[in-house]
């Protein structure tokens, strides 16, 4: 077995002199990286032939040979006048026959000797019979016509005076609906099991195909990959941070690939410029969200904007939420520092008719009751404020939150109803690149930011170079969620690879 090592700075270039060498049929026994490259080693596939070759002459030679197969007993002849009627015995001097005995060869004169040969059957001889013609055609009668109901009993033979009773084989029973229904459900087991192991040998390939796809990257396009780990530190998806970093040229300088970084973040980033949109064009907005967000402070800071430039005849407020303890008299005190009615809505049909009675309103917004995103009550709050008319729905999000969990969010309220978002608690948020990546890849538009609890002054039109600058903001040299090189690569390699344009059908 002729075993060939070739090294090479890249796996790629080591393949090619295997090639070259071997040719495309090669084996190849094992890959490593080894003194800062790859080792390969490949066996010609002749070898492998041979290989087979021999152990198939292995194989047979183990196999022990068969005796020959013993010759089969010649059958008794019938005799000629089997049907003579001249001819009679009876049963009890046939049965008193016995076979006769075949005479062995005399031996030649000069006998060689033999091998011991295995004692051979010597065939069984029945003794003769002789039936009467009547007797023959009625026992071939019954054989030629079956009886026509299978449970009676069997006719009785000629020769016999008492036939013994015939012994019928039961017929195989089906399996019973338990049965079947026991043996459906363990396929179902088996079944599931075998893809999930399959699923786990898939994902492992992958990774290991991804780190490999990482560490030549980091060879070939080390500012690109730099620029990917600087996203994963911040914050970003790595869904994001891919598509962000295959923007920027491979063999940009790193200040310059900063700035075009920022620049394709800032085309992205869809952020309204001025609250004409909402105030000065008027409508009804509801204000949605999980529980705790501050859709109650929230909806007393947009009110207090629009009596001030409209004033306190021209705005509504109504709440939904009937299950939080003293909602509606928070509101109600806003309503009353604001001189803004304030009205409590039930059901449906209950909203349906308080927004008739307020359409001479130039804004009505609408409180509602938070809850996680993973209620079903969700679907029915989205279908109450549809079926009340043309309400938009403006989405609060929590900046303090994981990227995981709003991303759950935004695709449980997503709808065509959803005009955008409020981005809340952003004092509170260490990083601001989770909230903002959503908001990118989901292609939402931010309307507000709110930092703290004062009304009206902490709600603020989003800027964006502030608040780009804060998702990029590098963390301090002593946090613990600082990445190494290899690990940004283990994340890029167990990361997924779904494209955004896949996220706008739900919006």
């Amino acid at each position: 077995m002729n075993v060939k090592r070739y090294f090479a700075k890249t796996a790629r270039e080591a393949l090619r002199l295997l090639k070259e060498d071997l040719g495309p049929d090669a084996v190849v026994l094992s890959n490593r990286a080894a003194n800062g490259g790859v080792e390969i080693l490949a066996l010609p596939a002749g070898d492998v032939a041979t290989l087979q070759r021999a152990r198939a002459q292995a194989a047979a030679q183990s196999v022990p040979v068969a005796p020959p197969p013993a010759a089969p007993a010649p059958r008794p002849k019938l005799a000629e006048d089997f049907f003579d009627d001249d001819f009679r015995v009876s049963l009890s001097r046939a049965a008193g026959a016995r076979p006769a005995t075949p005479v062995a060869p005399a031996p030649s004169a000069q006998p060689r000797p033999a091998a011991a040969r295995p004692p051979e059957m010597q065939p069984f001889s029945p003794p003769r019979v002789e039936l009467s013609r009547d007797v023959f055609n009625a026992a071939s009668t019954q054989v030629r016509r079956p009886p026509a109901d299978p449970a009676a009993a069997a006719p009785r033979s000629p020769l016999r005076t008492d036939a013994a009773p015939s012994r019928e084989t039961p017929p195989r029973q089906r399996p019973t609906g338990v049965e079947e229904e026991a043996r459906i459900r363990a396929l179902e087991s088996a079944n599931s099991q075998m893809a999930n192991e399959l699923a786990a040998i898939r994902e492992m390939i992958e990774r290991q195909l991804a780190g490999f796809a990482w560490g030549e990257m980091g060879r070939s396009a080390p500012g690109r990959t730099r620029l990917i780990g600087d996203l994963l530190e911040a914050g970003f998806s790595a869904v994001l941070a891919r598509e962000l970093a295959e923007s920027v040229p491979e063999d940009e300088a790193p200040e310059d690939a900063h700035r075009l970084l920022h620049d394709a973040l800032n085309r992205r980033f869809r952020a309204m410029a001025s609250d004409a949109d909402i105030i000065d064009r008027g409508g009804v907005f509801a204000l949605v969200g999980p529980t705790g967000v501050g859709k109650t402070t929230t909806t007393a800071k947009l009110a207090a904007r629009c009596v001030v430039r409209h004033g306190a005849d021209k705005l509504a407020l109504i709440t939904t939420d009937g299950y939080r303890i003293g909602a509606h008299e928070q509101l109600r005190i806003y309503g009353r520092i604001l001189g803004v009615p304030v009205f409590v809505v039930r059901d449906a049909t209950d909203l349906r008719e308080t927004l008739a009675s307020l359409r001479d309103k130039h804004m009505v917004l609408i409180d509602t009751m938070g809850m996680s995103q993973r209620d079903k009550m969700v679907t029915e709050q989205a279908a109450m404020l549809t079926g009340a008319g043309k309400v938009s729905r403006l989405l609060l999000l929590n900046a303090t939150s994981r990227g995981d969990t709003l991303d759950d969010v935004v695709r449980a309220y997503a709808g065509d109803d959803l005009a955008g978002v409020i981005l809340t608690k952003m004092d509170e948020a260490m990083s601001l690149a989770p909230v903002l990546d959503v908001a990118i890849r989901h292609h939402v538009e931010v309307f507000y930011v709110a930092n703290g609890q004062r009304v009206p002054e902490d709600l603020h039109l989003p800027n964006r170079d502030t608040l780009l600058s804060k998702a990029l903001q590098e963390l301090p040299a002593a946090s613990p969620f600082r990445l190494e090189a290899l690990e940004a690569g283990l994340l890029m390699a167990s990361a997924t690879k779904p494209s955004t344009s896949a996220l706008r059908g739900g919006l």
